[in-house]
């Protein structure tokens, strides 16, 4: 890799309300999915950093919770650590759903924006669905409210236009050091990326019937004598009734889940999976300190 004076670097956070893109947006600049996707509302509970590299550049983007309102306790812990991301950084990508009017969420990003000194640049996601015409209305709203140095608009599930945040983010960028080595995409430790994968097929299985009361434990990760990689994970509900829509029928739906996340485990693993999946009930685990920090929400 060129080490030359022009080599630049730096940290971006990506900001935005729940469920504007920014894990699928970030996932689409990597190039590899790090960060986990769901359609529902604040799947991202930690701050987790994913680096870019080139021969010219290396960017460390800042995936945060949804900035939102917090009803417990780890809605506290995430807010905090999306709001604790707007420190030491060279520029921030602030994401909106363009297919979302401006609401009071967008109004408190932009107000604890106002207290940063770098770049924020304005990205509205999920053009695919709109028309030039409601575009340019997102445009004019947002910039009626902020001083942003640049809008981009883009997909970030088309992957459309991806490039020009590159390009955008490059122009702020310093001359630096090359933080991470090259082949680094992230920090997070693999015992955290299986655990949210395994969260994420229960968000995507379950729909609205297990929404935010699980968390997802890796207990036990060992190579076998055959050359299997053995994983026990713990998922853990608020309810009864929610172990029972995780476990389903005759432990259906428990079986769907694993055979999902053993396949996206495997890839990142690169290497045949055993995954044992055990459920239990921990009644208002989200408003536990202790419990909290043993799943890895608190510092």
């Amino acid at each position: 890799m060129n080490k030359a004076n022009t080599f630049k670097s730096g940290f971006v956070a990506v900001v935005g309300r729940p469920n504007v893109g920014k894990s699928t947006l970030i996932n689409a600049l990597i190039g590899d999915k790090i960060v986990i996707v769901s359609d529902k509302a604040q799947t991202t509970r930690n701050r987790i950093i994913c680096v870019y590299t080139d021969e010219e550049k290396q960017i460390v983007f800042m995936d945060t919770p949804g900035i939102h309102k917090p009803k417990h306790k780890l809605g506290e812990f995430m807010v905090d650590a999306a709001i604790e991301s707007l420190k030491e950084i060279e520029a921030v990508l602030f994401v909106v759903a363009g297919n979302e009017k401006r609401g009071p969420g967008d109004n408190f990003i932009l107000e604890q924006l106002k207290k940063v000194k770098v770049p924020v640049f304005l990205v509205i996601n999920k053009i695919d669905t709109l028309e030039r015409e409601d575009i340019l209305k997102t445009i004019v709203t947002y910039q009626e409210a902020y001083p942003f140095a640049g809008i981009i608009p883009i997909s970030a599930k088309e992957k459309d236009n991806l490039d020009e945040v590159l390009k955008v983010l490059t122009k702020v960028l310093p001359e630096g050091p090359q933080y991470f080595p090259e082949d680094m995409i992230t920090d997070q430790p693999e015992r955290l990326i299986i655990a949210d994968i395994v969260r994420e097929k229960i968000l995507l299985k379950t729909r609205d019937e297990v929404p935010h009361a699980i968390a997802v434990d890796v207990d036990e990760m060992k190579t076998r004598d055959d050359g299997m990689t053995y994983v026990r994970a713990t998922i853990y509900c608020e309810r009864d009734s929610q172990k029972g829509i995780i476990i389903g029928k005759r432990g259906a739906m428990l079986r769907e889940i694993g055979g999902e996340a053993r396949a996206d485990i495997e890839r990142l693993l690169a290497t045949k999976v055993y995954l044992d999946l055990w459920v239990k009930v921990k009644k208002d685990w989200r408003n536990k300190s202790g419990m909290l920090s043993e799943l890895g929400y608190k510092e």
